[in-house]
């Protein structure tokens, strides 16, 4: 089970490396207050080392991010670039291969 500082150190990695795009506009995950809702969420793929880009893009998909004070709402994989997702996969392999 992963400990709160362990969560913490993920999501600051994808919170400064990490953005979802709008109008070629970057917002990094920090910024937005995504990065511990995608962290806390990403764990467990890493400690059941079942990290594949298909389940990263489903926990990508059921992340929704509000868009104008709520009037609507779209989910996180819709966001963010391909080469981000690329980017986070890589940045998850990495931190696995360090846990």
């Amino acid at each position: 089970m992963a400990t709160t500082r362990e969560i913490e150190a993920l999501a600051a990695k994808i919170g400064e490396n990490i953005y979802i795009d709008v109008a070629k506009w970057h917002l990094y995950l920090n910024d937005a207050h995504l990065h511990t809702t995608v962290a806390e969420k990403i764990y467990s793929l890493l400690e059941d080392n079942s990290l594949t880009e298909e389940a990263v893009a489903a926990v990508l998909e059921e992340i929704p991010v509000k868009l104008g004070g709520g009037k609507t709402e779209l989910p996180l994989s819709q966001l963010l670039p391909m080469q981000c997702q690329m980017n986070l996969i890589d940045l998850l392999e990495e931190y696995q291969q360090d846990m």
